[in-house]
């Protein structure tokens, strides 16, 4: 079964100034002449770690990573202001013109494939094809799924733990009261809070349970940029000002596509990446049976690094 490439390290760094406010962490890897793919890490709010340059053969590509506003090694970090996907779109555009990137391909998941279908949207001619994971497709529906009932009778004991923070009174919209500690002006209350939504979700995006991703995202840099980030977001209907992704697919014909997800995904229910590849000419659907949500378990793993390899044979045979 295939798994990760070795670990490397990046060969540039860079920080992208995008606004007034907000400084972007923005790196490269692998082969400075390879083909060019941008990694649109999940959350929002989730930023980059080392081991998202390892999915790609880095003697063929050009991997470039950056960290979303507020996010990851992005300043100021869990910051809101001026934190919204119409910013986000801008700010990927930044980055491709920093890089001299004509086209790129983009790889995705979570939100990553969230960010990367409404920026492939907006800028078609500038993407030469796709790889998205765990498909999240931003709706009322997929929300609610998550954070207010669905997953919750799958994990009823893990939700015991979701619910702690917040009153009964409060718990008939736990996306509002989370939102109004996270975005709040006490520390504790707002770090309680962060740990508790982010613990949620590392706790079930594995099919078995994975304590080391627990660890990561209920840490208090990550949960606290995760949980911020995300509740603001989700919060104002992910910003997409009434464009609804499925409507607007028509747009990606001809770029190719792959989509990957776990049959027992319980962040993103597997409908989802089915309502995509129905809507997507021409893309191709990989169920991994054995997998949830997480980019790193085995089966999701080893059709991510096929994927990438497969993809530079389908960009070579359509150039």
């Amino acid at each position: 079964m295939r798994t990760f490439y070795p670990r490397i390290k990046p060969y540039a760094t860079h920080e992208l100034v995008v606004d007034r406010i907000h400084r972007l962490y923005v790196e490269e890897a692998g082969n400075p002449k390879g083909t060019p793919v941008l990694f649109v890490h999940g959350g929002p709010g989730g930023g980059c770690t080392e081991n998202d340059r390892r999915f790609f053969d880095p003697e063929k590509y050009r991997i470039i990573l950056f960290d979303q506003r507020g996010s990851g090694r992005s300043l100021p970090h869990a910051e809101l202001t001026a934190n919204n996907t119409d910013s986000l779109l801008d700010d990927m555009e930044k980055v491709r013109e920093l890089m001299a990137v004509d086209k790129w391909m983009l790889f995705g998941g979570s939100w990553g494939s969230t960010l990367s279908l409404v920026y492939a949207q907006a800028y078609p001619d500038n993407v030469m094809g796709m790889i998205l994971r765990g498909i999240f497709l931003c709706r009322q529906q997929d929300v609610q799924w998550f954070y207010q009932e669905g997953a919750s009778h799958v994990f009823p004991d893990y939700w015991q733990d979701y619910l702690m923070p917040i009153p009964l009174a409060e718990r008939g919209d736990l996306l509002s009261a989370y939102y109004r500690r996270l975005a709040g002006g006490d520390e504790l209350i707002r770090m309680a809070a962060a740990k508790a939504w982010s613990v949620w979700e590392g706790r079930c995006a594995s099919l078995h349970p994975n304590p080391d991703l627990v660890e990561h995202l209920g840490s208090p840099h990550t949960a606290l940029a995760m949980a911020r980030i995300e509740a603001h977001y989700f919060k104002h209907g992910a910003f997409l000002n009434g464009r609804e992704i499925l409507s607007h697919m028509g747009v990606l014909e001809g770029i190719p596509g792959v989509i990957i997800h776990g049959r027992y995904d319980m962040v993103c229910p597997v409908g989802q990446a089915f309502d995509l590849h129905r809507a997507w000419p021409g893309s191709v659907l990989r169920v991994i049976r054995d997998a949830g949500h997480a980019s790193s378990e085995p089966g999701t793993l080893a059709a991510l690094v096929q994927a990438t390899d497969d993809m530079l044979s389908t960009l070579a045979s359509v150039s």
